[in-house]
């Protein structure tokens, strides 16, 4: 339930449409971006769970609404493993995400996959943490120029 709590707080927020997006999590974005939406997964997990399957189904729907869009699907891990695994598992979790948006009609060739590791978490912690908000994948919407 924490983690439904979390993610609900980090979806996008709407902004009015004469501004520049603000994120939840303070990223900011181009008016051409939608907020990222987040994916998160149990510790060294590279399976979806069901909870997240909304996540998934809004960020196709909105790609379908964007003629030429662009997705990013950024995966990273926490601290607790090895810097080499954590990438590994990170670019899983990636994967796993773009394969999900496929099958929802999202075109392959719109999608672009990166695997961070544990290079840009949420929540600093010390090597060997593990950090349910930093085991996440990041769904990245940008719009057509």
């Amino acid at each position: 339930m924490l983690l439904l709590a979390i993610a609900a707080a980090l979806q996008a927020v709407p902004a009015p449409a004469s501004s520049t997006p603000l994120c939840i999590g303070g990223a900011q974005v181009s008016a051409r971006e939608d907020c990222p939406r987040f994916v998160f997964f149990d510790s060294a997990g590279v399976e979806v769970r069901r909870e997240w399957q909304e996540v998934l189904d809004a960020a196709a729907a909105r790609m379908r609404e964007l003629q030429g869009a662009r997705v990013t699907v950024v995966g990273h891990s926490d601290r607790s493993g090895p810097t080499g695994a954590n990438r590994r598992v990170s670019l899983a979790r990636a994967n796993l995400i773009r394969d999900a948006l496929i099958t929802r009609g999202v075109a392959a060739d719109s999608i672009t996959v990166e695997g961070h590791g544990e290079q840009q978490p949420l929540i600093a912690t010390e090597d060997g943490v593990r950090e349910p908000q930093n085991r996440r994948v990041e769904i990245r919407i940008s719009s057509a120029p």
